[in-house]
Parts: C-alpha cells; structure tokens; sequence
C-alpha cells in the first residue's frame, strides 16, 4: 500500500465506520426503545429502515455516475450532510409521519455515503489500481458494528435514544464532513467533463445480469443473517448465551477474512475469491445441521468470512472484470438489486422462520450457491486495459 493512498484510505475508512454505524446498524439498538417511547410497533421502524434501503439503491446508478464525473468529494460529504439532518429528524420523530420522513432522509444519505459511494470515489481517483484502497477501507470500517453498536447502546443508557442520534448527526458534521472534505481530491476539469458528457449505455449482457445476480443472491444472505441471526441459532438449540457470544464473532471474521484477501489473495483475480466466499455459509450450515448448537459460534466464523470477502467483492470485482471507465455508474447498476434484496431479507426470512425454523438455513444455503453457480458461468474476464501511466502496474492472475 503506498504512502499516498494511506492518508485517503484511514479517511474513508473513518467516515465509512461512522456512517454504517449511524445508519445500517442503528435499528438494531434503538428500534424497540424508539417504537416504545412512539407507543408503536417496532415494525413501523422496520419498515421505514426496508424503505429507505430501496431508496438508496434506486439512487445507486445516478451517485455513481456523479462520481464519476465529478470524483467522490462532494457526494460523500454531502452524505454527511444528509445523514446528519436525517438523525436530527430522527430525535426530533413523535409521530409516525416524521419517523418515515427520518428513515426517507437516512436513505438517500446510505445512498450517498455507504460502500458502493466509497468504491466508486476511489475508483475514480486510482482506477485500475484501487483493490488494495477497497480492501483497506473494508478493513477498517468492519468494526463498524462493533464500535457502532456499544456506542449506541452506551449512548441510550445514558442520554437516551434522542440524544444518541443527535450525537450521531453531531459526529457527521464535526468528524465526517471534515475527513470527505480535506482528503478526497477534486477532480481536475470535472465541469468541463460533465458539460459534454453523455450518459453512457451500458450494455445490459450476460456478464452485468450474472453479476447482478449473484450479489443480490448473496446480499439477500446477508440481510437475512443481521436480522434474524441470534433467533435462527436459538431455533437450531444453541442457547441465548451461545447465539449472543456467536453473533460477537461475526466481526472478527469479517475482519480477518479481509486481512487474508489483502496479503494472500490479492495475488489472484477477485473471481477467485468471490467464488470461496460463495461456499463458507453454507459450510457453516452443513456443520450447524450435524453438531447442532454447540457449533453456533463454527457457523457464525464461516458466515461472517465469506461475509466479509463478499463485501470487498463489489467493489473489487466489477472493476476488474470492466475496468475503471464509467465505474461508478456501473456499480450503481450492479448494486441495486442487490441493495432491493437486502431489503427485503428481514420480512421474507421472518416469515419462513415461523413456519420451518433453523431449516431456513437451506433457503439461505441455496442462495448463497445459486450465487456460486451465477459466478461460475461468467466467461474468463477479459483483460483490463490500463491508461497510460509512468509504471504498468502488474494484473492479478486470471482464473
């Protein structure tokens, strides 16, 4: 990793950490205490948090060919922007109407600000050359629940749910907007660019709808796992200790799986280590099945790896399989699928929970390997070809 990427990557990954936990992670801890103070059901937040994942993914293509005209900086400060009047909405909700207006504020600020947004900025600023800059802010921002969580739990202890989200907007504006603002280059003659720019026509072909399909297979997966984790373990019989202390372990799986992928498997095409991740759910599942819930915590190590791996994948694998041009435009296509299944995960995997229990792991088993199979049928990628630079930079091993 060179000196001058580290500066930009620390950055985002701050920013990164701060608006996953603000945003994504915030239900989880305050939805009950929020609904409570309402006189609501937690469902209403529920629905309102599903609906403002679609909003951002409907606003994924449109900030991704922003990016990649203008660069990253403004859109992901404005996110700051955004999210922060969106969690002061939030604290001031006490009605039904204002929290959906909250909840609509925080989708367009996840739109704005959360992985694809990041990716596509730095893509913008190193093209061929930004897998080592998207792993590193994964890296640092997958303690974003883990930092994120306490943090918010502590805050509601405290000062309670009302406060804690007007610390959270207080965080964007003091720490977020500053970090996007200094460390996010402009983009040389991006006006100019714009002016006689033409939206582009990606082709919509085999490789962009397999793509497609094999994130939102696999983000379904995912959505699923972070809303009813600790419930589907209990239903497998691992007690309320065992699936609590499992959960914690999630966390660092993600984060050694991204330790693994920049020092070992950065040396392959991501197709590679795509395909792997693909497989380590439902490994886990198969060993949940046989040992029964005293392998809580085995499945919880390979759910969080692939995991883990699975979220570099989206930014890492487009880009080498499409190269740099019209970057982050493309990821906005390839994630909205992806982002819809996500938000619709937690209702769908509820429901079947009621009625088949643990064995809705061979739903999200079959998923994960549909999105296997998806990956399998792409054509070897082609090779990528690098703007003129000082020094060619050499190309990962193709599969």
């Amino acid at each position: 990793m060179s000196q001058r990427q580290l500066p930009i990557i620390l950055a985002l990954g701050t920013t990164q950490t701060l608006a996953w936990a603000s945003s994504y992670y915030l239900p989880a801890i305050l939805a009950d205490p929020i609904a409570h103070d309402l006189g609501i059901s937690s469902n209403w937040l529920f629905a309102a948090f599903s609906a403002s994942l679609v909003i951002s993914a409907l606003l994924g293509p449109r900030v991704g060919r922003q990016i990649d005209l203008f660069g990253g900086r403004q859109i992901l400060s404005a996110s700051n922007l955004i999210l922060a009047a969106g969690l002061t909405v939030l604290g001031f909700a006490y009605s039904i109407p204002i929290l959906i207006g909250a909840w609509l504020l925080l989708g367009v600020g996840m739109g704005f600000g959360l992985y694809d947004a990041a990716f596509g900025a730095l893509g913008r600023i190193y093209g061929n050359k930004a897998r080592r800059a998207i792993t590193g802010i994964t890296l640092l921002a997958g303690f974003a629940s883990t930092i994120g969580w306490p943090l918010t739990a502590w805050g509601l202890e405290t000062i309670g749910w009302r406060n804690t989200c007007f610390a959270w907007a207080a965080a964007h504006i003091v720490i977020g907007l500053p970090l996007n603002l200094i460390f996010l280059p402009s983009v040389t003659g991006a006006k100019a660019a714009a002016v006689a720019a033409v939206k582009p026509n990606l082709p919509v072909d085999r490789t962009m709808i397999l793509l497609a399909f094999a994130f939102a297979a696999a983000w379904s997966v995912t959505g699923a796992m972070a809303a009813h984790l600790p419930r589907i373990l209990e239903a497998a019989g691992a007690t309320s200790l065992q699936a609590i202390t499992a959960g914690a372990l999630i966390g660092p799986a993600q984060v050694f799986a991204r330790i693994l992928e920049a020092s070992f498997l950065s040396r392959y095409h991501p197709l590679l280590s795509t395909r792997l991740a693909c497989l380590t759910h439902p490994i886990g599942a198969g060993i949940l099945a046989l040992a029964g819930g005293g392998a809580a915590g085995v499945f919880a190590v390979f759910h969080g790896t692939g995991n883990g791996i699975l979220t570099i994948a989206r930014g890492t694998l487009p880009l080498a399989i499409f190269g740099p041009e019209n970057y982050g435009y493309r990821l906005g296509l390839l994630g909205a699928p992806a982002r819809m299944a996500q938000a619709a995960a937690p209702l769908a995997f509820g429901l079947l929970i009621d009625v088949i229990g643990s064995r809705v792991l061979i739903v999200s088993s079959a998923l994960s390997l549909s999105a296997l199979l998806a990956l399998s049928l792409l054509r070897r990628a082609p090779p990528v070809v690098t703007p003129v630079v000082a020094e060619r930079e050499s190309q990962p091993a193709e599969l």
